[in-house]
């Protein structure tokens, strides 16, 4: 997506693909150690023994993969101001080393904020696929937009 994306450009329905990343053993394990140093995420040999059967990303990780695909496929190129926070957040299927993960975000509900007519709110649902086509993770949130032209 070249353009720059006001609160006007989504539409309810609109799916946005956003690209892919691939998943290294070490960025699993330097984050972890650093966010998240729960067994299974910062021992290979202890999260052998979990119900993992394997070292595992941190949701809050899959997360911020996620966040990355979408600031490279449009966020950062639009007039986002931020969000007021998720409807829900779900890790359905652990993120392996390794792992070639897609996000694609489907738009639920777009809305003028009455109170701040210069912005809009959007509601999307952001869902994380790994290289076997298999969801790993979805979240739904609302973001705050600019408007193009303020009423």
């Amino acid at each position: 997506m070249s353009q720059f994306y006001y609160w006007e450009d989504f539409f309810k329905g609109q799916i946005i693909e956003c690209g892919t990343m691939t998943i290294s053993e070490s960025q699993i394990l330097e984050f972890a150690s650093e966010y998240d140093p729960q067994r299974f995420h910062v021992s290979k040999t202890e999260a052998e023994n979990t119900i993992f059967n394997g070292l595992i990303a941190s949701g809050w990780q899959t997360g911020s993969f996620m966040m990355r695909m979408v600031c490279d496929s449009f966020m950062t190129n639009s007039s986002s101001i931020g969000s007021p926070g998720l409807e829900s957040l779900k890790w359905i299927k652990p993120v392996r080393p390794g792992d070639t993960l897609k996000t694609v975000v489907e738009v639920l509900e777009t809305r003028p904020l009455n109170s701040k007519p210069h912005l809009g709110m959007i509601l999307s649902r952001w869902s994380c696929y790994n290289q076997k086509d298999e969801l790993t993770t979805t979240l739904e949130a609302w973001n705050m937009f600019e408007k193009r032209h303020s009423t």
